[in-house]
């Protein structure tokens, strides 16, 4: 069993009821396959390598000392501790099991949530930092010549990480020897260490890029006229770059004892931690690198007109993660973390390796070398695939809308599948490549990026990657395919707004539940007070609720924004409304349920206990519940199952919508509107 926690709650339960009452595991996506597709790999990595992830024997100790839980569900106290590690750990399965069938925004959002909640401890302060780059994106990107989506993207590239450790026997063992994990002794905490440091290489690699996009939109400004940048165009530079950059003295301190020498700025810690990984192998010096480094956001010019969004990400990530964790907590480790996110994107192919400089160009980058700086351009650039084009000569390229990974037998088979309705302009092209074959190929050949890179003899999109990273343990297959796109698979509504309002939207839900009829009295921020104090499940539970959000006022002909538009504003819903889409939210929280291991039952309401207050802990230490429902369902036993319920529970399917338009007007900008 990999959920060890609830096991152990499951055997304390027999023998307090003489009967197998719960909880059970829920089952692992894909039992019984191979497990090399991108989805199961990844989830198995989650479900059966990550087994005690978080758990802490200390806490354990105390509460068999003590008597007491220190475990939250939906309140503190009531689970043990290393339980709520193991429903936190589902939690990250869950979510990122939704996104990958999905691939949307709304999706890769629980997945940092549960990210940020289970690693940096918080949500709230943190949440910036990835919510601005979406807004950027969504907002400011269609202004550029070229951009695509680089928040979905991350969890692309974050789920690929850990379906290649999953299933790539020579890389883990790679990755473990690296940092000193025994394989196959030390497992479980080697993929837990993984887990930690990779899901902060891939999931913020790409944070800077608020920074890259005004530079391109001054240059996309003046490339009207179809002007390659170069001399002669303008753009910016930054300046006063202290409040990234810059390194207190108690960092100072701190990584003087660590590396024994001194450091003046994070550009200089950076740059001694790249040469330490690289500098034998690529004959660097720190002198010559941080030179490099330091004129990357100050003089663009330098680097073909370019900013390098990876300078920002990483110099960002540090300041977060000296705020959040403090400087004394960081370690060697966070510095590869770094230094891996600041080599993605051209400093260690423009100014290391020169791989498209025939005269310089080094060898590609070993694993062994610097594991997750290797693992990230790897990733990096295989996601290619379900990426929103915003900018002007993106959305007129052909990108692969969708891929199917193999990972079996240690190698690496992409298949990239294109739009059948994009069929035409792939004829033109393959036509007007034939005429170049036959020509005496004086001229460049014909390219329809990134289908020509993926499609044409040449295999650039391959040859590329086997030019940046090393493949000759790990070999690399593409292929293309096109079929139809299931445009409805992405469930897109009228409804819009930022991320910061989704997390308002279920802080006012849960709020619903504490104070009906109050809804006046309490504000904002106690709101958000009693949201912390929940465990990660009941968070996401609201979460996930204000997702299928936009869902239900689709159906009922309205949609929220936080834009000021000419509708008539809902400030209440009829019944009418109400008995459409409250059937709708009783069968998104059974399967939530479902899926999260909870069953049927009311033993929590009938058995005899010493206290009537411990009824909520036993109902969560079972995870069992009046309202779910066992077996095997469909959407028509959903549908009757609702109808039999009283009319006090059929009402907590809609009374938190309604409380709900009452409270998120204690947050800004946000409104519901109906379309007639």
């Amino acid at each position: 069993m990999a959920y060890t926690a609830l096991k152990q709650m499951r055997m304390i339960n027999l023998q307090r009821f003489g009967q197998d009452v719960g909880p059970f595991e829920p089952e692992l996506y894909g039992a019984g396959r191979t497990g090399s597709d991108l989805k199961s790999a990844a989830l198995k990595f989650l479900h059966d390598r990550c087994e005690g992830l978080r758990f802490s024997p200390e806490r354990e100790r105390e509460e068999a000392l003590s008597g007491q839980v220190l475990g939250t569900s939906y309140r503190p106290n009531q689970i043990p501790y290393n339980m709520q590690m193991d429903i936190d750990r589902l939690c990250l399965e869950r979510e990122l099991e939704s996104f990958i069938d999905s691939g949307v925004a709304e999706d890769a959002y629980t997945v940092y949530y549960c990210f940020l909640k289970m690693f940096l401890g918080t949500y709230g302060r943190s949440s910036k930092m990835i919510e601005l780059l979406s807004e950027f994106e969504s907002n400011a990107s269609s202004l550029l010549m070229k951009h695509r989506d680089h928040y979905s993207h991350s969890v692309y590239v974050f789920a690929l990480g850990l379906a290649i450790y999953e299933t790539n026997e020579q890389f883990r063992t790679t990755f473990q020897t690296f940092y000193g994990f025994r394989p196959e002794e030390d497992e479980h905490r080697a993929a837990a260490f993984f887990l930690e440091y990779w899901g902060l290489t891939s999931l913020f690699h790409d944070i800077g890029y608020p920074f890259e996009i005004p530079f391109e939109q001054v240059l996309a400004y003046f490339e009207v006229d179809r002007k390659k940048r170069g001399e002669g165009s303008m753009f910016l530079a930054y300046r006063e770059l202290g409040c990234l950059s810059g390194m207190s003295d108690a960092a100072k301190e701190h990584f003087l004892q660590m590396f024994s020498r001194p450091f003046d700025s994070v550009e200089a810690l950076l740059s001694y931690g790249i040469v330490h990984r690289l500098g034998e192998a690529y004959d660097i010096t720190e002198d010559s690198l941080l030179d490099t480094i330091r004129h990357k956001p100050t003089d663009p010019d330098r680097f073909g007109y370019f900013m390098d969004h990876a300078w920002f990400s990483a110099t960002r990530l540090y300041q977060e993660l000296c705020e959040v964790l403090s400087v004394q907590a960081l370690t060697e480790v966070h510095v590869d973390v770094l230094t891996a996110i600041l080599l993605h994107n051209s400093l260690y192919k423009f100014a290391i390796a020169f791989y498209k400089d025939k005269t310089k160009c080094k060898p590609p980058l070993k694993a062994g070398l610097h594991p997750l700086a290797y693992l990230l351009m790897l990733c990096d650039e295989l996601q290619c695939w379900d990426r929103t084009a915003y900018g002007r000569n993106s959305r007129t390229e052909l990108h692969p809308m969708d891929a199917e990974f193999d990972f079996g037998r240690g190698m690496i088979h992409a298949l990239y599948c294109f739009d059948a309705e994009e069929s035409e302009k792939i004829g033109e092209y393959e036509a007007r490549y034939r005429t170049w074959e036959m020509s005496e190929k004086k001229d460049a050949p014909p390219r329809l990026k990134a289908y020509s890179d993926m499609a044409e003899k040449e295999q650039r999109f391959r040859t590329d990657i086997e030019k940046i990273v090393d493949l000759g343990s790990y070999p690399l297959f593409i292929t293309t395919f096109m079929r139809s796109a299931d445009r409805k698979s992405k469930h897109t509504y009228l409804s819009g707004s930022s991320f910061l309002h989704m997390y308002d939207f279920a802080v006012a839900i849960n709020g619903r539940y504490r104070y009906e009829g109050r809804e006046s009295e309490i504000s904002a921020e106690q709101l958000e007070r009693d949201f912390d104090t929940m465990s990660l499940e009941y968070q996401l539970s609201n979460i996930n609720q204000v997702k299928s959000f936009s869902k239900y006022l689709n159906a009922i002909g309205c949609f929220y924004t936080d834009r000021p538009v000419d509708f008539e504003m809902l400030h209440e819903f009829s019944q009418e409304q109400t008995a459409v889409f409250a059937p709708m939210e009783h069968a998104r929280w059974i399967r939530a349920h479902r899926a999260m291991g909870w069953t049927a039952g009311n033993l929590y309401e009938t058995a005899v206990l010493e206290e009537e207050t411990n009824r909520y802990v036993l109902r969560e230490q079972m995870r069992q519940h009046k309202l779910c429902m066992n077996g095997d369902f469909g959407e028509l036993e959903i549908a009757r199952h609702y109808l039999e319920l009283s009319e006090e529970d059929q009402g907590k399917d809609w009374k938190p919508f309604n409380s709900m338009l009452k409270l998120i007007r204690k947050f800004d900008g946000l409104r519901i509107y109906k379309l007639n």
